[in-house]
This record gives structure tokens, C-alpha cells and sequence, in this order.
């Protein structure tokens, strides 16, 4: 597995950058060598934060993890993604047989039994795709109380997700065919 570590705004000593390969290495074993794990460790109001995010084919894993000691941040971000990895098994053996990007036979089994059950959908909702700008569904989501909104790019004219992110920021999901 390849790893691609960055920092935004955050001192990278050696030190660091050794743990972390160490780290994500223990779950590299999972991957083949062309699976890249990008990685950014920066500071968030004065708090380390280790993100982390896995892109194998056709699967991606991530994890977040902010902590006092980037270290722990570390620590709780990889134990994540191995349960992630985990939890998923077998549904991605099901999914992913013919993905070599994959090696699940290396995959612990998951230690909590309540991930082992389907996951069951207990509503459907249709929604009307109504033709609208970015700033207009926004407008909307805010006024239903929802934290995202489907709509109809009238741009575009694809389908388009506006959400909630944190610090009053709003984000876009855009489709593209």
C-alpha cells in the first residue's frame, strides 16, 4: 500500500511521520501495493487532527480522529479503520470477489456481533426533484430543518445533494454521469 502523508498546519516531525507509516503498514497487509492510503494531520482550533482515507478499488475506507496527542489521534484512527475493515467483511467478500485490491482473507472477524446483521431499511421517502440553484436549495433545507436536501441543479440539470457542514458552512454533492 502506497501512503501519502500531507500536513496543514501542523509541525511534521520525522518522529510522526515514521509512526504513522508504522501504523497504516499493520493495515497495509489488507491491500495490494497499488491501494494508496492519503493521509493529512493538521490542527483544528488548536486540536490535533490524523485523517486518513484508504482508496482501494472500488472501496474507500476513512477515518477522523482529532485528540490532544496527535499520537492517540493516530492510534484511535487506524484501530477505526481496522474495524471498519472488520465490520465489512463479509459483505465486501460478497461484493468484491473478483477485487484483488482486497485481501480479506487477512481481515480479522469482527469482535461485535450486531454489525453480523442486514442492514434493513425502515422508510422510503420520494422526493420531487425540483429544478433550483445551489443557494435556493440551501434556503430550503434550512427551512424544512433538514441537515442536507436533494434537488435538481437548474445549471446542470443533474442531481445535486446540499448539506450541513460543521462552522456554518454548507457543502455540494454533484453527480456526474
Amino acid at each position: 500500500m502506497k501512503i501519502n502523508i500531507s500536513s496543514k498546519n501542523y509541525p511534521m516531525s520525522d518522529k510522526l511521520e515514521s509512526y504513522i507509516q508504522k501504523k497504516l503498514e499493520k493495515i497495509g497487509k489488507f491491500f495490494d501495493e497499488d491501494t494508496t492510503a492519503n493521509v493529512v494531520v493538521s490542527k483544528q482550533r488548536e486540536t490535533p487532527k490524523f485523517e486518513a482515507t484508504i482508496n482501494a478499488k472500488q472501496a474507500v475506507l476513512r477515518a477522523e480522529m482529532a485528540n490532544d496527542s496527535i499520537y492517540d489521534a493516530v492510534d484511535m484512527a487506524t484501530d477505526k479503520l481496522t474495524n471498519q475493515l472488520s465490520k465489512l467483511k463479509g459483505k465486501l467478500e460478497s461484493r468484491y470477489k473478483e477485487n484483488k485490491a482486497l485481501k480479506l482473507e487477512f481481515v480479522p472477524e469482527p469482535e461485535d456481533e450486531e454489525f453480523e446483521e442486514e442492514m434493513n431499511i425502515v422508510r422510503r421517502k420520494q422526493v420531487e426533484l425540483t429544478p433550483m440553484v445551489a443557494e435556493e436549495a440551501i434556503l430550503q433545507m434550512e427551512m424544512l430543518g433538514h441537515d442536507f436536501f436533494v434537488f435538481l441543479d437548474m445549471d446542470t440539470n443533474d442531481v445535486s445533494v446540499v448539506y450541513k457542514r460543521k462552522g456554518n458552512a454548507y457543502g455540494l454533492i454533484e453527480t456526474n454521469r
